[in-house]
């Protein structure tokens, strides 16, 4: 069995507990899979949502809409450590979305009411809670604004810098996404046809802002946010 005050310990949301805090946390957070969740699959569609937290230990889950065409955008991407769900305390407005595994991934889910009781006594987990709040509320908010107004380049642009942020790698000067991604996969994550995504992709290569591989993109941070006007550090 899997030892669960383990990855607990592991996730830095919870790094301002003690071992007797993880001890009784360990005792109400049920895991939700003994195994992983294989990559694809849809753990919640906007007509399944409970209530309840849900910890990703590991692996990467993606938010998305689909639109009344039929299309996907992702508006939100979430890895090892990131919470999504709801509570009465906390919400991360995910509710209303699908959301999918995009590698193996292994979540283990709190209830609503216990956690809400653990959360009590506990304000520098609180406010953890609310710093990882605004990062998901922050990189929503930046995403719905590129896929209302962007075109399709700056939303790609957009999409692999995020990822790079969340997921990147140094490698040789450049940032790669340590994510398994293929023209589909982005095409679906920002609304557009895969012919799009491709044709977009090959003139970014062509002018060194990124590299691509079998299932993997590196990109060019500096030359990418200077494309998006972003700051980068």
């Amino acid at each position: 069995m899997l030892d669960k005050r383990y990855y607990l310990s592991k996730m830095s949301i919870f790094d301002v507990l003690t071992p007797d805090d993880l001890d009784e946390l360990d005792h109400i957070s049920p895991m939700t899979h003994f195994d992983t969740v294989p990559k694809g699959t849809i753990i919640q569609k906007p007509e399944t949502a409970q209530d309840g937290l849900y910890f990703i230990k590991e692996g990467k889950v993606r938010l998305y809409k689909i639109t009344p065409e039929g299309k996907q955008f992702t508006v939100v991407i979430l890895g090892k450590g990131n919470v999504f769900g709801e509570i009465d305390t906390f919400s991360f407005g995910t509710n209303g979305y699908y959301i999918e595994t995009m590698d193996e991934t292994l979540i283990c889910s709190v209830p609503k009411l216990k956690f809400e009781e653990f959360l009590a006594g506990r304000p520098l987990l609180a406010m953890k809670m609310l710093s990882e709040l605004s990062m998901v509320l922050k990189d929503k908010d930046e995403m719905l604004e590129k896929l209302a107004l962007g075109d399709v380049r700056e939303r790609i642009l957009h999409l692999l810098f995020k990822l790079s942020e969340r997921f990147g790698v140094e490698d040789e000067g450049n940032i790669r996404i340590d994510v398994p991604i293929t023209h589909q996969d982005i095409a679906n994550m920002i609304g557009a046809t895969r012919e799009a995504v491709s044709v977009i992709l090959k003139t970014l290569e062509k002018n060194h802002i990124i590299q691509t591989g079998r299932k993997s993109i590196s990109i060019s941070p500096l030359k990418v946010a200077e494309i998006l006007e972003l700051t980068y550090s």
